[in-house]
C-alpha cells in the first residue's frame, strides 16, 4: 500500500464522518488533510486537536466566528477556511487523494463536483449529490479519470460482487441487483399508528447508527428510494434491473443476479466502517475495526418483498427514476424540506410522502442539463414545499 494517503472528510462531524476517522486512525498510512462541520464546532475542535488536519472547514458563519476563537484557544495550528468555496477548497487540494463525501443532504454537491473534477478518489456517502446531478458527476468523473467508490453499505455490497467494481464490463452479463432494506423501525407498525409516531421514534433505527435525516429517510423508506435512484446512475442499469428486498437483519447487504443463474451477496455485520474501509484501501483491505460475522450465531435471515403501500416513499423514489430528468432533483428537495418539518414538530410522518408526491405533481418533467439548472429546479421544489408545509397539508 502507498505509505502516503491524504484524505479530506466532508462532514467530518456526521455519524459516517466519525466511523471514517474511527477507521483511519487504525491505520497510519493515511493522513488527515482536510476535516469539515456545518455547526458542530466543539467536536471539530476535538477532531483536529486529536488527528492534526491541515484544514478545518465551517460551512456556517456564525459558527465558523466562533471555532475561530476555539482555535485560538486550544493554540490549535490547523487552518480555518469557512463557506462553500473552503469546502471545495479542502476537496481539490493538491496534497489530496481521497475525499470521503459525507455531508447530508444537497449541501455537498458543488464539493463533490470539485472533488470529481479535481481527479481525485471519491468516497460517496453523500447520495443527494448523485440523486441531484447524476449525469453531471458521472460526466465530470470520466473527464478527468476520477472514481466513485460508493460507501452506502448496499451499493458498496454492489460494488464488491462485480469484478473490479466495473459495472460497464460485465452489464451485459447481470440480470439484476437486489437492494436489502431493513424495512427501519415501523416495519410492523400499523399504517393507522403512523400518523402518531414521533421524531424520536423514527430516530430509533433497529440496526444502524445513523443521523436524524437519513434515520427518518429510513424510516419512511426514502432512503432506499434515493438509493434506487443512486444504484441506476452509478451501475448504468435500467430500473427494471433493480428490485428491493426487505432484510430486518440488515446481514446481507445487496446482490447481483447473473445471466447463468449466480447470485453473488455481500454479507456482514451492519457497522458503515466496513464500507468505509473497503472504499479507503480498495482494490486492497485493511483492517475496519468492526466485529466479524458469525453466521452460526446469526437470526434467522428473511427477504421480504417490499410493499410500496406501506411504504409511499420508496413509490416515489421508483418513479423518480423511471421519469428520470428532473424528477429526482424535485423528489430530494421535497423529501429535505418535508423532513425538516417533521423533525421540527409541525407535520405528521404521514405527511411526509403526501408534500413530497403534491410537489412532483405540480413541477413538469423537465431535462436538467447544468448546475444552474438544477439549483434553480432544487429551489423551486423546496419554496413549494414550504409553501404546504404552511398550510400544514
Amino acid at each position: 500500500m502507498s505509505a502516503q494517503h491524504h484524505i479530506t472528510i466532508l462532514g467530518s462531524t456526521g455519524s459516517v464522518g466519525q466511523s471514517t476517522l474511527a477507521v483511519i486512525e487504525q491505520q497510519p498510512s493515511y493522513k488527515l488533510y482536510g476535516l469539515s462541520a456545518h455547526t458542530n464546532v466543539e467536536l471539530l475542535l476535538q477532531q483536529c486537536l486529536k488527528f492534526k488536519p491541515t484544514v478545518a472547514v465551517v460551512s456556517d458563519e456564525q459558527a465558523a466566528e466562533k471555532f475561530a476563537r476555539l482555535l485560538t484557544v486550544a493554540d490549535c495550528q490547523t487552518k480555518l477556511l469557512v463557506g462553500a468555496a473552503g469546502l471545495a477548497s479542502i476537496a481539490v487540494a493538491d496534497e489530496v487523494t481521497h475525499v470521503m463525501a459525507a455531508i447530508v443532504g444537497s449541501a455537498g454537491l458543488e464539493s463533490v463536483l470539485a472533488a470529481a473534477e479535481a481527479r481525485k478518489r471519491i468516497l460517496l456517502a453523500n447520495k443527494e449529490s448523485l440523486v441531484m446531478a447524476g449525469s453531471l458527476l458521472i460526466d465530470a468523473v470520466r473527464k478527468s479519470g476520477a472514481s466513485i467508490i460508493p460507501i452506502d453499505s448496499e451499493h458498496n455490497a454492489i460494488f464488491q460482487c462485480l469484478p473490479n467494481g466495473d459495472s460497464k464490463k460485465w452489464l451485459g452479463h447481470i440480470d439484476k441487483v437486489v437492494l436489502t432494506a431493513s424495512g427501519g423501525p415501523f416495519l410492523n407498525t400499523s399504517l393507522d399508528d403512523l400518523d402518531s409516531v414521533t421524531p424520536a421514534q423514527a430516530c430509533r433505527h433497529p440496526k444502524w447508527n445513523m443521523g436524524r435525516k437519513i434515520s427518518v429517510d429510513s424510516a419512511s423508506m426514502m432512503n432506499k428510494g434515493l438509493e434506487f435512484i443512486e444504484v441506476c446512475l452509478l451501475f448504468d442499469l435500467e430500473p427494471k434491473q433493480v428490485e428491493i428486498l426487505i432484510h430486518p437483519q440488515s446481514i446481507v447487504h445487496s446482490m447481483v443476479y447473473y445471466r447463468d443463474g449466480s447470485v453473488l451477496a455481500q454479507m456482514a455485520n451492519p457497522d458503515m466502517r466496513i464500507p468505509i474501509a473497503h472504499g479507503l484501501a480498495f482494490p486492497q483491505r485493511i483492517s475496519s475495526g468492526a466485529e466479524l460475522l458469525s453466521l452460526s450465531e446469526c437470526e434467522p435471515l428473511e427477504f421480504l418483498i417490499a410493499d410500496l403501500g406501506r411504504f409511499p416513499c420508496l413509490a416515489l423514489g421508483i418513479e423518480a427514476a423511471k421519469m428520470g430528468g428532473n424528477a429526482p432533483i424535485v423528489l430530494n428537495a421535497a423529501n429535505e424540506e418535508a423532513v425538516a418539518a417533521f423533525l421540527s414538530g409541525d407535520i405528521s410522518f404521514s405527511a411526509i410522502p403526501l408534500i413530497i408526491a403534491a410537489v412532483m405533481s405540480k413541477i413538469p418533467c423537465e431535462a436538467a442539463p447544468s448546475l444552474a439548472i438544477i439549483r434553480g429546479f432544487d429551489q423551486e421544489a423546496r419554496n413549494l414545499a414550504k409553501k404546504l408545509i404552511l398550510k400544514e397539508f
